[in-house]
């Protein structure tokens, strides 16, 4: 279905709401694996769905590239940003330390404001895991460490922190797509609350904790993730 949005009188630009809606579509797509990883980006499905014409859509896809949603190159067609067993030993190795990092710096410098918007993210996953809501689990998940690295209030550190999260929400959507098994969401429920732990201490100006706990809470989900992420009788440790 189109956006009802009008193009500008004007201008003849397309009006922020429409761009707005694609870009929030096509992260959603790549962040459920619907759109796969390594698949064309079609630009001319995109503008005729969103009734947006070739110069803004190009536009948005630049922006989510730099993102680190899809690869762009030249002469070739937008790609969906690829997961191979090379990157996935990267993410394995780095989320952890952005994590933390970004964590810490949450408990340093969050304002009150903010932390009222993480609690609202936090209540939306808590929601997610009640209903058993696979696409919402993973993407309130990736919005709460988001929100966490807005916080930080560290510009170098976001763009990092954004691709990382782009690998760790398609490997939950791999991973929960297999049946919820009794100790799957007992997990689920230890991470939440684990969230609710971070949150509190992120409150109370507590560094340290926080990313004693952010750690845990990445150990929490790496063992599972990497029996369907890493190759047979690859060894991914996270001793760091």
């Amino acid at each position: 279905m189109k956006a009802t949005a009008d193009v500008h009188p004007l201008t003849g630009d397309a009006p922020l709401d429409r761009k707005g809606v694609l870009a929030d579509a096509l992260r959603r797509r790549i962040l459920s694996m619907e759109l796969a990883p390594g698949a064309v980006v079609d630009e001319l499905a995109l503008c005729e769905e969103f009734g947006l014409s070739r110069p803004p859509v190009r536009e948005l896809l630049r922006q989510i590239a730099a993102e680190g949603y899809i690869e762009l190159e030249t002469n070739r067609a937008p790609r969906v940003a690829a997961m191979n067993h090379d990157s996935l030993h990267s993410f394995f190795l780095a989320a952890p330390l952005l994590y933390v990092a970004t964590t810490q710096l949450a408990a340093t410098y969050a304002t009150a404001a903010e932390i009222k918007v993480l609690k609202a993210i936090q209540e939306q996953f808590r929601q997610a895991i009640v209903d058993r809501d696979v696409e919402n689990r993973v993407i309130y998940n990736d919005a709460f460490h988001l929100e966490i690295g807005k916080m930080a209030h560290n510009e170098y550190l976001m763009p990092s922190l954004r691709r990382v999260l782009i690998d760790h929400t398609r490997l939950g959507t791999i991973f929960y797509r297999h049946p919820t098994t009794s100790d799957m969401q007992a997990d689920l429920e230890l991470a939440c609350l684990q969230h609710d732990q971070m949150i509190e201490a992120i409150e109370r100006r507590d560094p340290e904790t926080a990313g004693r706990l952010v750690r845990e809470h990445m150990e929490l989900s790496r063992r599972r993730m990497a029996e369907y992420a890493a190759p047979q009788g690859m060894d991914v440790a996270l001793n760091l």
